[in-house]
């Protein structure tokens, strides 16, 4: 099913808003069969730096498996060790293969490369895209999902994958601290799959998070540093912001 992603302005789009981030926060579908348990994901992160080693650790604390994968095997496995049983180290075909929701965290200009190594594995599962455009490292492929839009630059590079932009407007230094006050700092989400974003709500919230829908892929373009929505909100304010964006 299809989220619906064209609002209207003003004080009515609030209200639309907040119906569509209140359905996610209270109903919720079954992922397919694979799934191991309803209270455990597999998930693979591809991109085990800052952000995707600092959820992913998050989620092995929350009773989630998760398969870390880089280009520091070494490094991956460490921080598996770390985290106990729950965790574990692969490749990024490895993680891919392994998650029932696969988080990209790599450079965005990595992306296209990524996209073509592992579009079969990809192809109908949960993408968490975390990855922003920055032209200062990425280069012209940045400045490419800049003018298309960052959502809808992830779908093209991630053809067959469901897409849900997340975890893309808050500094990851303050993304692993979720936890200690849970609830109170909203994260804004992108997605064109309900069903997609529903999965990713619940493993936001399991970090610490309220998960807020903002609207479709078209609207990940804000999701990202230097836009109204960075930084770190309550679920209200993001409403209240997303609701003057076009």
């Amino acid at each position: 099913m299809k989220s619906e992603t064209t609002f209207e302005p003003g004080r009515r789009r609030v209200i639309v808003l907040a119906g569509l981030s209140a359905a996610l926060l209270l109903g919720g579908s079954p992922l397919a069969a694979s799934t191991a348990s309803p209270g455990k994901l597999k998930i693979g992160i591809v991109g085990s730096g800052r952000v995707g080693g600092g959820i992913g650790s998050a989620w092995v604390k929350a009773g989630h498996e998760v398969m870390f994968s880089s280009r520091h095997i070494e490094h991956d496995r460490a921080l598996a060790k770390r985290l106990g049983a729950n965790a574990s180290a692969g490749t990024p075909r490895e993680a891919a293969a392994f998650g029932d929701v696969v988080m990209m965290s790599v450079p965005y200009g990595a992306l296209p490369s990524v996209g073509r190594d592992l579009a079969a594995l990809l192809d109908g599962k949960v993408v968490i895209d975390t990855c922003n455009p920055f032209v200062w490292r990425d280069g012209d492929i940045a400045s490419w999902a800049r003018d298309k839009g960052a959502g809808l630059a992830t779908a093209e590079l991630l053809p067959g994958a469901r897409i849900v932009r997340a975890f893309n407007a808050i500094g990851a230094a303050r993304m692993a601290a979720a936890h200690e006050s849970p609830g109170r700092v909203g994260m804004p989400i992108a997605s064109d799959d309900a069903e997609a974003a529903e999965t990713a709500s619940r493993l936001i919230r399991d970090v610490g998070y309220t998960p807020v829908l903002i609207g479709g892929l078209a609207m990940g373009k804000y999701l990202m540093p230097g836009t109204p929505l960075a930084g770190e909100h309550s679920p209200e304010q993001i409403l209240e912001i997303a609701a003057t964006l076009d």
